[in-house]
C-alpha cells in the first residue's frame, strides 16, 4: 500500500511579496520624513497653554498693520526690526499673532523671515 502523497511541498521562498512590503514601507517613510526645508513651527494647543519662551511678539491686524512688541512698524522693515530685537538671544523665538481674517500669505511672510534667520515661530491661537 502506497501512503506517500503525490504533491511535493516546495521549500523555495518567494521574494516577490517581501519586496512589495519593503517598497511600500520605503514609500511610507519617505512621505512622512521631515524635509530639511520645512519651517520649524511650534504650534501650541488651542486650550490656552502659555509658554515661557516669548522673546518677540509679531502681530498682524485686519488692516495689515504690523506690530513688533506692540510697536507699529512698516511691513517692509519687519526683518530689520526682528534682527534688532532678537540680536544676541540664545534661542530666538517669535510669537506670531495674526487675526483670523488676515490672508495666510502675510503670516507666511513672517515665517519665511524666521526660517531665513533660524528663528523659531510659535503661532498663537485663542483658547477654546
Amino acid at each position: 500500500m502506497k501512503l506517500k502523497g503525490r504533491n511535493k511541498v516546495s521549500p523555495d521562498f518567494s521574494m516577490s511579496s517581501m519586496t512589495d512590503i519593503v517598497f511600500l514601507l520605503l514609500v511610507f517613510f519617505m512621505l512622512t520624513a521631515n524635509s530639511p526645508n520645512a519651517l520649524d513651527l511650534l504650534l501650541p494647543k488651542a486650550k490656552g497653554k502659555s509658554t515661557n519662551t516669548q522673546n518677540v511678539s509679531v502681530s498682524i491686524d485686519k488692516n495689515l498693520q504690523y506690530f513688533v512688541n506692540n510697536e507699529r512698524i512698516n511691513g517692509e522693515y519687519i526683518e530689520i526690526e526682528l534682527k534688532k530685537a532678537l540680536a544676541g538671544q540664545d534661542n530666538p523665538t517669535i510669537i506670531l499673532r495674526a487675526e483670523e481674517s488676515v490672508a495666510i500669505k502675510e503670516a507666511v511672510n513672517v515665517m519665511d523671515i524666521a526660517n531665513r534667520n533660524n528663528y523659531k515661530v510659535i503661532l498663537a491661537v485663542r483658547p477654546n
